[in-house]
């Protein structure tokens, strides 16, 4: 159990849990691990667990009735999905969750994490602060699919996952039309434009950011 509690301290959500409750966090945690491409949840099946990231990276995504992919987020190490159905009446999943790597996880069944929550106050305070950083998170979803065009949440997507001026190669342009909820062909006239305009340079598998104001101003569109 050592081992466990040690994995958990590195997930943000736990890291200030006392000893005592970090104990019983860790008796309740399965450790699961899954390839590259398989499916950690399906959207709609019943929830059996909330689950908490210890190495590897995955996709959460939904379906619309045509088949059409909008990705919510991707999330790595420390970071964790479903934590709000075991809590919820109908208590199924919202979304699809797609391993992107190798993926080392850990599961809480929803009657543990139930339990856990009920009797450890400290716990319960650190599941709230969590909800409050993903109502954030969809708000600004909601609201970028709603007020912004195509080109203004490219823009953003650029500047938000730019490293050292770079977009790199783990972004394909489909995946990147499902994140921004728009089609591949769109995402691939709007990088085109943006190259045209100065703003941006295609570099074979990279997105090189040349005009970084340009693309902030592209992004309140």
């Amino acid at each position: 159990m050592e081992t466990t509690v040690q994995a958990l301290r590195h997930i943000p959500l736990f890291a200030g849990l006392s000893g005592e409750t970090m104990a019983r966090v860790a008796n309740a945690a399965i450790r699961h691990t899954y390839a590259l491409g398989e499916t950690v949840i399906f959207e709609g099946d019943p929830c059996q667990a909330a689950y908490f990231i210890a190495e590897g990276q995955v996709r959460v995504y939904r379906l619309s009735p045509e088949g059409r992919e909008q990705v919510l987020v991707r999330l790595g190490p420390g970071q964790a999905f479903n934590t709000a159905p075991p809590f919820q009446r109908d208590g199924v999943n919202h979304a699809t969750v797609e391993a992107l790597t190798l993926v080392t996880l850990f599961a809480i069944t929803c009657d543990e994490f139930r339990r856990l929550v009920g009797e450890c106050p400290e716990l319960a305070l650190a599941i709230l602060y969590d909800f409050a950083d993903r109502l954030d998170h969809l708000t600004n979803l909601v609201e970028d699919l709603s007020l912004r065009t195509v080109r203004g949440r490219l823009a953003r997507f650029l500047l938000e996952n730019a490293d050292t001026d770079t977009a790199t190669s783990r972004w394909t342009q489909g995946e990147i039309a499902a994140y921004l909820g728009t089609v591949r062909d769109m995402v691939g006239r709007t990088l085109r434009a943006f190259a045209d305009a100065g703003l941006i340079r295609m570099d074979r598998q990279r997105i090189v950011l040349l005009d970084r104001e340009g693309l902030e101003i592209e992004a309140q569109r």
